[in-house]
């Protein structure tokens, strides 16, 4: 089915590379105008990529008022927004609970879940004025499944769940959905160091015995942007290969 978005408008953070980047190309070929952000300054060479109706925008959404001018250029270049993918996010640092630094625990939690209700906080009185929107989510399985030297990163996913959850109920009669998508082992940045035995670890707790390409997750959210799933809204999403089902 083509135009799956046709005449809606977009904005996806973390779009310069990985999952990010594979929505753009997605959202864009599915009919949507779509600002692409970033702080990697990535997101222009994507957009060069994409072509028409894809417009890179720097910005880091950690921070309000990046947030606030993201989501603006949309409603200034394109007219409104029907969709925000809040999808960037971090590993940070690997390190056990009691050896875990301050520093680091402040920044995965501002890129992983702050900037998550930023997006919310700020998309919605927008997607209010004009009747409705979907929003999305990139929370993890590691949400639900803890992971070695992780604490802050399963925080922050957890955290995105509960803002997912709670955003949705407070706003289902406004026609405004928010869902989650819970990624497992994908193959992108984050996961292009891994070394082979790494892999194999990973590969094996896997029942499908594979990553997931990034465009696998983007099918996903394209679902859940599209009014395809216009009685959906408060849920997360795992997409793992039947990782958690073990």
């Amino acid at each position: 089915m083509a135009g799956r978005l046709a005449g809606k408008v977009a904005v996806i953070t973390g779009a310069g590379s990985g999952i990010g980047a594979a929505s753009a190309e997605l959202f864009c070929r599915e009919g949507a105008k779509v600002v692409i952000v970033d702080i990697s300054g990535k997101q222009e060479d994507v957009a060069k990529r994409i072509g028409a109706n894809c417009l890179p925008f720097h910005a880091d959404v950690s921070k309000g008022k990046d947030v606030q001018a993201m989501l603006a250029k949309a409603v200034s270049e394109f007219g409104r927004l029907d969709i925000l993918y809040n999808n960037a996010s971090i590993i940070g640092e690997m390190n056990l609970a009691g050896e875990y630094s301050e520093e680091g625990y402040d920044q995965v939690m501002a890129v992983n879940a702050r900037s998550v209700f930023l997006g919310i906080r700020y998309a919605i009185p927008l997607m209010l004025k004009q009747g409705g929107g979907s929003i999305v989510n990139t929370a993890s399985m590691a949400s639900v499944v803890a992971f070695h030297a992780q604490i802050a990163y399963c925080g922050a996913k957890a955290a995105v769940v509960m803002m997912t959850k709670a955003a949705a109920t407070e706003y289902a009669g406004k026609k405004i959905r928010v869902n989650a998508i819970l990624p497992g082992p994908i193959k992108t940045g984050m996961t292009a160091g891994m070394d082979q035995a790494a892999l194999d670890v990973v590969y094996k707790a896997t029942p499908m015995g594979r990553m997931a390409e990034a465009s696998e997750v983007a099918n996903l959210a394209l679902f859940l942007a599209s009014d395809e799933s216009s009685f959906i809204t408060g849920s997360t999403i795992l997409i793992d290969g039947g990782y958690t089902s073990l």
